[in-house]
């Protein structure tokens, strides 16, 4: 019999054996959450929330989309408006959110976290405003209480190189039962023509005690800075990039370049890719030394708008998919690495549905048979982290390579209360697997899919991230 609520036991499950996989496969598995933008000092100082905009809200670049489509004023959004104002037109906002996963999100973080299962409105905004205030202000709805409740096990925290990990040693001494680690995020050292680039050189080296005069005395003090995540229990890196860079370049190429710009020179589209192609090169060949597992973020158009990210700055909602060539750069790169051995652990996101098909094949050229699942098609991000990106992302995969080895879902979030993310993706699995039992697609064998639904939603990831 169908709940009446619309977030109820077996949401998104569409027959019996789509439940099955779930409820004794997938639901109770801990949630290793191995990529995302949670801030570390919130969770170190165990932060409180004073409502539900604060923890909810703020910061939600996907929420302010949709309030600003729906024509609500961005004083309602990032601007002075009391929080309770925001909270009430993002609920005004809901509604319009149909068939976009803010919907499904939405009341599913209300369900988990408050108990509510009532659809959020207009009509209904006040009752809840009020009812999430009750709760808020107890302590278990502090940042380290909101990762219990969420039964997550892991999560890893992306930072600068320039970063002291000092909230991540802090932690690391606390008596808190949720591993926090962090990925190594050097993008601003790559990225030769952003605007105050000069300036980032400087701090980096500052954060290493060192100065950067060279090509070569930046390759020290990124590995440097390496050796001191590595230290402090990082095992990984993330990269953010419209798409990998590989030009050929001469290391007295790269060294001029390089010299030139830090007297302030002009550098050419041509002599910045060839830079950005060796050091990163470089750091992929560190982070194969460390035995990290690297991960690459592609295809994101961002900062699209210049009126408003002069105004709120990047990550305030103005990005969207890019339709840049992926395939044979990729090659290219993976290629120069695997020829050296020297391509470690890989998980590679694509953000263009059209190159799913590209990265699904592309895994398999440099799979070499040394680690399970070495090379990874990331799970749908960004754009496509709702249930039609999902299922094509796990589809491509399935036709191509082995979904029994993927590392599953991560949330790629800086809010506290996205963490059911991972049971809408583990419901989504479980449906399709689900659908295609009924269908006579695959046997009727629980024990060995059942098996599958709980490597994609924990073991493989367990397996292959070590913690």
């Amino acid at each position: 019999m169908m709940s009446d609520k619309f977030i109820h036991d077996n949401f998104l499950l569409e027959n019996k054996y789509a439940e099955e996989l779930y409820h004794n496969y997938s639901k109770n598995q801990p949630i290793i959450d191995y990529h995302n933008h949670l801030p570390p000092q919130q969770i170190a100082d165990d932060v409180t929330f004073n409502n539900i905009t604060n923890v909810w809200i703020n910061g939600d670049h996907y929420k302010w989309r949709a309030m600003r489509t729906l024509g609500i004023s961005e004083e309602f959004i990032t601007g002075k408006s009391s929080d309770k104002a925001k909270f009430l037109n993002w609920a005004k906002t809901v509604p319009y959110t149909m068939r976009n996963p803010l919907y499904h999100w939405t009341h599913l973080e209300l369900a988990r976290y408050f108990d509510i299962y009532d659809l959020l409105n207009e009509k209904s905004a006040e009752k809840i405003w009020e009812q999430t205030q009750d709760k808020l202000n107890s302590e278990s709805y502090s940042c380290q209480g909101l990762l219990k409740k969420a039964n997550t096990e892991v999560v890893c925290t992306t930072e600068d190189p320039t970063d002291t990990l000092e909230h991540h040693q802090k932690l690391a001494k606390s008596d808190f039962s949720v591993k926090v680690s962090t990925a190594f995020r050097p993008d601003n050292a790559i990225l030769i023509s952003n605007e105050g680039y000069n300036n980032y050189i400087d701090s980096l080296g500052d954060s290493a005690g060192m100065s950067i005069n060279s090509f070569s005395d930046l390759c020290a003090v990124l590995k440097n800075r390496i050796e001191f995540f590595n230290a402090n229990g990082c095992k990984l890196c993330d990269h953010g990039l419209d798409q990998i860079y590989f030009e050929n370049f001469t290391e007295t190429e790269v060294k001029t370049i390089f010299k030139r710009k830090r007297e302030h020179q002009h550098i050419t589209n041509e002599e910045a890719l060839k830079f950005q192609s060796a050091i990163l090169v470089f750091l992929c060949e560190t982070y194969h030394e460390f035995g990290w597992v690297q991960q690459f973020h592609l295809g994101a158009l961002r900062n699209n708008n210049a009126r408003m990210h002069r105004i709120l700055g990047p990550d305030t909602g103005w990005d969207s998919i890019g339709d840049y060539p992926q395939a044979q750069k990729l090659s290219q790169f993976l290629n120069a690495l695997d020829t050296k051995d020297k391509l470690t652990k890989t998980i590679i996101y694509n953000l263009n549905p059209a190159d799913n098909e590209v990265m699904a094949t592309m895994i398999g050229n440099f799979n070499d048979g040394s680690v399970k699942g070495k090379v990874q098609f990331g799970s749908g991000w960004w754009f496509l982290d709702q249930k039609d990106g999902m299922t094509k992302q796990l589809n491509a995969l399935s036709n191509m390579g082995l979904i029994s080895c993927f590392v599953g879902m991560l949330t790629d979030s800086r809010s506290f209360l996205s963490f059911p993310r991972h049971e809408y993706f583990r419901r989504i699995l479980c449906n399709l697997l689900g659908d295609e039992i009924k269908r006579g697609e695959l046997p009727n064998d629980m024990e060995w899919i059942g098996k599958m639904v709980s490597d994609i939603s924990y073991n493989n990831a367990k397996e292959y991230f070590k913690f």
